[in-house]
């Protein structure tokens, strides 16, 4: 005696196999359209005019003065803490050790990243410069470097 059965999958299955498919879709579409290296790119651009905004706001309400920095940048992290919301921010780029919030100050100058180099973010204690201390093109634009964002 046959059983009428009939084979397939079931509506559950179906649904299960198209969730698994979309989350990897999801994995895998930013790494594939490289949107994730544009996205890394204009979060820098975004950090660094905040950051650059906070030292414009110390000078502002000190005199002009410029915040203070030396060693791996603490004082100057302190010192503009109350016009950057949160925490002062991790640079996003360069070498994995080199990721970091240190800030290295530099004096009077052309304000170029250092090779290789050793934090972050980069100071010019004499005019204000704040940049991102990494010197490699972007990922978005080969002809455009890190620190000259």
């Amino acid at each position: 005696m046959k059983k009428n059965m009939k084979t397939g999958f079931t509506l559950i299955e179906l649904v299960v196999v198209i969730m698994i498919l979309g989350i990897l879709a999801g994995v895998a579409a930013p790494k594939l359209l490289s949107v994730s290296s544009d996205a890394t790119d204009n979060g820098l651009k975004q950090t660094l005019s905040i950051v650059r905004d906070a030292i414009e706001l110390y000078a502002s309400e000190n005199g002009g003065a410029l915040p203070p920095c030396t060693s791996t940048g603490a004082d100057f992290r302190t010192a503009i803490a109350p016009f950057v919301r949160g925490a002062f921010p991790i640079c996003p780029v360069g070498l994995v050790a080199n990721k970091n919030f240190n800030v290295v100050p530099t004096g009077a100058g052309a304000t170029v990243a250092d090779n290789p180099s050793s934090a972050g973010w980069k100071f010019n204690t004499a005019d204000g410069t704040f940049i991102c201390n990494y010197g490699a093109a972007t990922s978005s634009d080969a002809a455009v470097n890190y620190d000259a964002l």
